[in-house]
């Protein structure tokens, strides 16, 4: 048997586990759509913003719109960049449909 295991030795074979490497996946940055709070658009308007554009229900939209009416900004959903991207295009144009100067942006999370 010792013959065995030099002529093996020997052939240079080794019994060693390979295990592949995996690339690691580095997720995608995150950003935050907000809302600016601003003295002209209605509250509602906001309401149905949050709710249309944002699938809110009334409760959590009301939330929110209050939070912008009373800390100057709130957050509206958090999204990779061209989802983001998209819904701000979205409050941007129907606001300026309805001429209201609502103001919506992106941040980085």
């Amino acid at each position: 048997m010792s013959e065995q295991n030099d002529e093996h030795e020997q052939q240079g074979s080794y019994d060693l586990a390979v295990e592949e490497a995996r690339p690691k996946v580095k997720q995608p940055p995150l950003y935050r759509v907000v809302l600016i709070n601003d003295d002209y658009t209605p509250m509602e308007f906001v309401v149905e913003i949050l709710e249309s554009i944002f699938g809110m229900e009334r409760t959590r939209a009301t939330q929110v719109m209050l939070e912008v009416h009373t800390k100057g900004k709130g957050v509206c959903g958090v999204y990779n960049f061209e989802i983001a991207e998209t819904k701000v295009a979205q409050v941007m144009s129907v606001a300026k449909q309805h001429q209201h100067p609502l103001l919506c942006t992106m941040e980085e999370s």
